[in-house]
Order: structure tokens, then C-alpha cells, then sequence
């Protein structure tokens, strides 16, 4: 089970990584789909594996993170949003 979770986190810390640098070397916008979702996986992914080493403080962070994901793709997505 320790593996797995380290597999997670670092899964998590890739995804979020390489969501930096493609929105720094321009590949991708920084306010599409696309992002929004490498930052919302990654999130969840070190939450996951924060909470699990007890890391209160990164598990947090990454919960807030997750939560700013999930508001900006509503927004983009326009789910909930009525006229």
C-alpha cells in the first residue's frame, strides 16, 4: 500500500509539473480545459498521498487547490450555470 501511495504522489507531482511547463512554454493556455484539469489531478493525486504521511499542512494546501480547479472548470464548462 506504501508504494501505491508513493506512486500517487509522484504521479501527482509529474502532472503538476508538466502542467507548468507546458502553460510556460506556451503549449497550452493557462485558462483552458486542459490545465484546469492537470492541476485538479495532480491535486487530488498529492492530497492523497500527503494525507496518508499525515503532511497536514500539504494535504491541505492541495485540498484548496483541488477546490480552485474544480471552480475555474465549472466556469469553463458552464455546468450550474443558469440564464
Amino acid at each position: 500500500m506504501d508504494l501505491l501511495l508513493a506512486a500517487i504522489g509522484w504521479a501527482g507531482a509529474a502532472v503538476l509539473l508538466a502542467g507548468y511547463a507546458l502553460v510556460s512554454s506556451s503549449r497550452l493556455s493557462g485558462d483552458g480545459a486542459a490545465y484546469q484539469l492537470l492541476n485538479l489531478f495532480g491535486s487530488v493525486a498529492l492530497m492523497v498521498n500527503s494525507a496518508s504521511s499525515a503532511a497536514w499542512p500539504s494535504a491541505g494546501l492541495n485540498l484548496i487547490w483541488a477546490a480552485i480547479g474544480v471552480v475555474a472548470l465549472v466556469k469553463l464548462t458552464g455546468v450550474g450555470v443558469t440564464k
